[in-house]
């Protein structure tokens, strides 16, 4: 039976208007290119003080201010939510009222690729489906995972320091609910094919609405297994592949990306052998470049770029509405080089999390705002801040992915306490939103660090799209070169280009690459990197 609805519901997508149209549209043509950046933002990230809707309050930005320097757009979890910044959610096929709607989202997938959240794993305590779990209907007494008792479970990985089942009263008496993430979150039971179903019917929706690009959200964590970890196992790769194929029969033109914030391993285990993600997240991208600039060595970088496949596609990003992910770096670097993040991170204003594991605490991600993670803020009047800052992004852009620029590195945002200080959540250092007729007025002053980060955003990616070298099937070779520089060379379909940036505060020369043309300038090179500085030579 679960096979024939299955079907049905891939064919009845498969007719959608949208989707259709997409098909045909998209039909021969390469799924990505060098064009493809995408900005990350919550829907109201910007928003209007006189009332409007955030979603057209965000269009109107990304048409005004970024228009075509990106390609898509990231739209976090923009559903109606109990808690978690929208990611415990209570309706997964309504957009939350004071964000917008379905057709605001629909104006934005036209204008740009959209990237849409599927929060596969739980949903909120206060969604239909607990609420009727919690009344005794029958439907939903195997959509999630109980017990009549307090179950101990020391072997389960935990992001979280909170209890792994909490206790809820149901008409049918105390039970006792899996909840990963909090006690809002209530993890759904994938052993029931019906929410497996009912999860598919949701992710084929969000295309039929014009997204181009699903992210599966904490997809590590869905299925579970007594005496395991209860991570990463492999129901939940099958899971993936499953999605996988509905996507190439239904909407092939679209992608998956998984986030799995995990050892390196297991996070690119998510593509499979080419048959589950199309792009996993680059976690340990964000400390790798932390650690280059307060070290002025990129050798770590060289290091795991060097021993990493050069066919596997990721998702390149330094900042998220999320924290600096340690997990996938923990390896990586030595002890007192790891421990030097989490000095910095400290003494730049940020804070560390930790999460609960057998041998007590462990530092799991940063919470700082990149801007302040490379640059100290007890110097205001850095003259190479912006510099400094615009080459750590640079390398984001050189590497061989989808770049992803989260929308408070476009705008040279900083450490935001007041969000810290009235929530008590540390990752709201990095999530301030912002009054729409303030920003406008920064980023109409060429004084304001907004205007100078943001220009200088702008006018990298507007360089970077037509070097058809940064294609993501390029080929890519690091240069040997100082410990300062990062030196990569990107090659495909007879065009290349090297990309020479510079970690430190010295002029480092590089006389061989004298007289090469730098796309960004339009110059000739001068045969030396200057502090800071980031080349793209033909």
């Amino acid at each position: 039976m679960i096979f024939a609805d299955l079907k049905n519901l891939m064919d009845r997508y498969r007719r959608d208007e949208v989707i259709a149209e997409k098909r045909r549209e998209r039909e021969n043509q390469p799924l990505l290119s060098e064009k493809d950046t995408f900005l990350i933002t919550y829907a109201d990230t910007i928003y209007n003080r006189d009332g409007g809707k955030p979603l057209r309050t965000l269009h109107r930005f990304l048409k005004t201010r970024v228009k075509d320097a990106v390609a898509g757009v990231h739209i976090l979890s923009f559903f109606p939510s109990s808690s978690d910044a929208g990611y415990a959610v209570i309706d997964y096929k309504e957009v939350d009222p004071r964000l917008g709607t379905w057709a605001d989202i629909r104006r934005i997938a036209k204008d740009y690729r959209l990237m849409v959240d599927l929060v596969l794993n739980h949903v909120s305590s206060q969604s239909e489906w607990f609420k009727g779990f919690l009344e005794g209907d029958k439907r939903y007494q195997d959509y999630f995972i109980w017990s009549n008792k307090m179950v101990d479970m020391p072997e389960v990985f935990r992001p979280r320091e909170t209890p792994l089942f909490t206790e809820f009263r149901a008409v049918m008496g105390t039970r006792y609910l899996w909840t990963t993430f909090s006690a809002d979150q209530i993890d759904l039971n994938y052993k029931n094919p019906e929410v497996l179903l009912r999860i598919i019917d949701v992710f084929l929706f969000y295309l039929a609405q014009g997204a181009e690009v699903i992210r599966l959200d904490a997809i590590g964590y869905i299925w579970k297994e007594p005496h395991t970890s209860c991570v990463n196992l492999s129901k939940t790769h099958q899971i993936v592949k499953l999605l996988r194929s509905i996507l190439e029969y239904v909407a092939p033109y679209a992608l998956i990306l998984t986030e799995a914030n995990f050892p390196n391993k297991d996070n690119v285990a998510y593509f499979g052998e080419g048959h589950e993600a199309h792009m996993v997240y680059n976690f340990s991208l964000p400390p790798l470049v932390m650690d280059a600039f307060a070290r002025r060595d990129t050798g770590y970088i060289r290091e795991v770029t060097e021993r990493t496949r050069q066919d596997l596609l990721f998702f390149d990003f330094l900042a998220s509405h999320d924290g600096i992910g340690l997990l996938g770096i923990k390896n990586a670097l030595s002890k007192e080089d790891f421990d030097n993040l989490l000095y910095i991170t400290e003494a730049h204003g940020g804070f560390v999390s930790y999460k609960a594991t057998d041998g007590g605490e462990t530092p799991y991600e940063l919470n700082i705002n990149y801007f302040d993670a490379i640059n100290d803020p007890d110097q205001p009047r850095d003259p190479l801040a912006v510099k400094r800052f615009m080459a750590s992004q640079a390398i984001m852009l050189a590497l061989k992915g989808i770049p992803g620029i989260y929308i408070h590195s476009l705008l040279g945002s900083r450490n935001y306490y007041e969000g810290v200080n009235k929530t008590g959540i540390k990752r709201m250092i990095n999530r301030e939103r912002l009054p729409e007729e303030r920003l406008e007025t920064s980023l109409s002053n060429s004084q304001s660090l907004r205007y100078q980060v943001m220009a200088s955003f702008l006018s990298v990616l507007k360089a970077r799209e037509t070097v058809h070298a940064f294609h993501p099937s390029s080929t890519r070779e690091l240069i040997d070169c100082d410990k300062r520089l990062l030196a990569i060379e990107r090659r495909f379909e007879g065009k290349t280009v090297l990309v020479v940036i510079n970690v430190s505060e010295d002029t480092v020369g590089v006389p061989e690459h004298r007289g090469k043309s730098d796309v960004i300038t339009g110059d000739p090179f001068q045969g030396k990197a200057e502090p800071y500085g980031f080349y793209f030579l033909r």
